[in-house]
Parts: C-alpha cells; sequence; structure tokens
C-alpha cells in the first residue's frame, strides 16, 4: 500500500474553488500533500495546499505539466482540458474521474445520450449544433414550447440553463451547441452521492431533496434526508448505483432527479467530484462528501455515509444589487441560533448570485432544522462594502 500520509506521495487538485478548499481541511486533518492549480491569485484553495500553480485549467500544456509533478490528479471543477488527462492516463498518472467520465459530463448531449445508451431514465430531448436550428423545429413542428434550453458545454450554477416558453426566451442566448429537454412537471428535485474507490467499495449517502431559487436557478437549500417515502428513496438510490455502474467512475458522483408527479424517477444530470447537493455532510453525516472523495479516490476503506443528524444547507450568494469587497451582514445572529454553522469561501469579491458560502443547520427534527434555515436566509445577506 502506497503511504499517502505525512510521505512524499502529491495529490493533485484541478480547481482552486471552494469544493477545493473543503477537500483540503481532510488533507490537512491527514497530512496528505497537496497541489492545486487555478488560474486565479485569489483562489480559496491558495492558503491551505501545499503547493498553488497559476495556470488555465482548460489550457493542455498547463493541465499536463501540473498533472506530471503528482501522483494522483482529481477535479473540483469539470471544465478541464480532457486531452491533457488522457495523455497523463497513458503515461501512468492515475486521474480520478477518468478523462473519459469527464468527456462524457463535460458537454450536456453527450451525457444525455449516455443515459439514453445506458437506459438510465431521464427526460426526452433534442441537440442542436445552432440555436437557429431551435428556431426551424419550432416552425416545422419538430418542438414545442415550453422547453428547457441547455448549453451544450460551461454552464454552472443556473447559467446555461433557461426555460423557454416563447420565441423571445431565446433571444440573447448562447449561438452554439445546446439541447431542448422536455419540461418535466415534478414533485421534487433529488440528489444522491454515490462514492466509488478505485477497487469498486460503493456506499451511497441518503437521498437529499433540493428546493431551488425560482430567479437564479441555484439551490437554495438542501434538505437531508428528503421528506419522500421509502419507497421512491430505494428507487431514486437504485438509480443513482445504475448511473455510477454505468460511468464505472472512481470518486464522487453526484446524481441530480426529478421525483414526477406519478413517483418516477429521471435523471437530470451528474457531477463527478464534492457537490452542493452534499455540503451538510461536513456536520450532519458521520463522513463528509469531502472526506469520503479522498478516500475513494486513494482506494483507502469507504467511511460511513448514514447521517448523525438531520441536516438543512443555506447557499450564502451575493445579494442582487451589491459588488465589489464582500461584507457579510448579521453573521454574527445566525451564529447565535442552535446547531448552525457558518462556512465562508474566502471569496473576497462578492457580485449578485454568487456562491460566497454555505450555513449549515442541524437539528433532530428536521422540520425545525428548516425552519431555522428560512431564519438563516432572512439575517443573513451578502453584500458589498
Amino acid at each position: 500500500m502506497t503511504n499517502y500520509f505525512s510521505s512524499k506521495f502529491k495529490l493533485g487538485i484541478l480547481g482552486g474553488g471552494q469544493l477545493g478548499k473543503m477537500l483540503l481541511y481532510n488533507t490537512r486533518k491527514f497530512d496528505i500533500y497537496t497541489s492545486v492549480l487555478d488560474a486565479s491569485e485569489e483562489a480559496p484553495c491558495k492558503i491551505a495546499s501545499n503547493e498553488f500553480h497559476l495556470g488555465d485549467l482548460m489550457d493542455y500544456d498547463a493541465v499536463y505539466n501540473f498533472g506530471k509533478q503528482v501522483d494522483v490528479l482529481t477535479i473540483e471543477i469539470e471544465n478541464v482540458n480532457v486531452d491533457a488527462l488522457e495523455k497523463l492516463e497513458k503515461e501512468g498518472i492515475k486521474v480520478y474521474p477518468s478523462a473519459k467520465t469527464l468527456r462524457t459530463i463535460q458537454n450536456k448531449a453527450k451525457q444525455k445520450l449516455f443515459y439514453r445508451d445506458h437506459n438510465i431514465p431521464t427526460s426526452d430531448f433534442t441537440r442542436f449544433a445552432y440555436i437557429s436550428e431551435i428556431e426551424d423545429s419550432l416552425e416545422n413542428g419538430g418542438l414545442e414550447f415550453p422547453f428547457v434550453w441547455k448549453a451544450a458545454q460551461f454552464g454552472y450554477d443556473g447559467n446555461g440553463v433557461k426555460m423557454v416558453r416563447n420565441l423571445s426566451d431565446l433571444e440573447g442566448l448562447p449561438k452554439g451547441e445546446c439541447i431542448a429537454e422536455e419540461l418535466i412537471p415534478f414533485k421534487n428535485e433529488l440528489a444522491v452521492i454515490v462514492a466509488r474507490s478505485a477497487s469498486g467499495e460503493t456506499k451511497t449517502y441518503p437521498v437529499v431533496e433540493m428546493e431551488f431559487h425560482p430567479e437564479a436557478n441555484q439551490v437554495e437549500y438542501v434538505i437531508c434526508p428528503a421528506r419522500i417515502s421509502e419507497d421512491v428513496a430505494k428507487k431514486a438510490e437504485a438509480v443513482a448505483l445504475k448511473v455510477s455502474k454505468a460511468f464505472n467512475h472512481v470518486g464522487l458522483l453526484a446524481v441530480e432527479m426529478f421525483q414526477t408527479k406519478d413517483d418516477q424517477i429521471l435523471v437530470n444530470e451528474v457531477a463527478p467530484r464534492p457537490h452542493n447537493s452534499g455540503h451538510q455532510t461536513i456536520e450532519a453525516s458521520y463522513t463528509s462528501q469531502f472526506e469520503q472523495h479522498i478516500r475513494a479516490i486513494l482506494n483507502l476503506p469507504l467511511g460511513r455515509t448514514d447521517s448523525k443528524v438531520g441536516g438543512v444547507m443555506v447557499n450564502l450568494v451575493g445579494a442582487e444589487g451589491y459588488s465589489g469587497n464582500v461584507v457579510y451582514k448579521n453573521i454574527e445572529n445566525i451564529m447565535n441560533m442552535e446547531g448552525v454553522t457558518p462556512h465562508i469561501y474566502g471569496k473576497k469579491q462578492t457580485r449578485p448570485f454568487r456562491k460566497m458560502g454555505h450555513v449549515t443547520i442541524v437539528n433532530e427534527d428536521l422540520n425545525e432544522a428548516r425552519r431555522v434555515a428560512e431564519e438563516v436566509k432572512k439575517s443573513i445577506k451578502v453584500i458589498s462594502e
């Protein structure tokens, strides 16, 4: 067995954002040497990694040269140069998730085709090379309003997704490759995080329920466990495991799903890394999703995934109308509430809807946790000087 702890072993992380910062809570706990690549001098990971390198994650040379210096390479963001990862794999560097998995997941059209090819339940969709083809399809009756437009690449946190109810909704959207998805009338948006180690050991976290902000299309609350029947939970877990098996991924795979009106489960999309729907695991679970990702990619035994207590997570995003140096207004008020833990990501600049942190609320009574979460949301404001 490789000695990962207090040794010369080097773990590389592509991306220096908040997910990387939370991974580093655990590498520091285990004294695993880390090297991070990010394009920003002000990346949240800069202060916590052993080495920090500046570089564009989409640049072949930057990713390849960085990857050659590490023993195992992982990501905290999908938008990285996959060609460089393929070359590194050929040269014996362990890359988790694999370049093959990333290539499929990076492109929403390829991701949807993957579900279709592997009999994974998902909403109907049409793939378009250009947005102008959508207009043609609407004209000749191939497509009908309403539908969900998604950019095939580089969408994140609600960017690159739009509800289209009429032609004017298409104005100003990027012109390139996209998909039009059937609009699903759903009861709940659910997520299951699957952890899988290099040797194939697999564990799932409890199903969570996600409540979205109506305008920003961002997760506002994550509730664990989801307030659903045991039957629906089992179905969601089975679908998530099927997706994990199809990808044969290593690390974490967050599977976002719709629970339809008649309790069918449809896969929306996946992320092969720690995910917003698992932040509450830091306080509420026996093993946080971040520790689990490290265990999985290093092929260490996976930790317990059940919850110690009910948890609700609230995203802290920049308030509308504020840009500039960040100020967290009323943070001491929320810290006065029982079971409340804020996590501040270390981004110095705020702008509307930018993810700046999150707050976890834990309580034996999930309804009470949800009530406090509402209070937290109303109290704390992410504004600028």
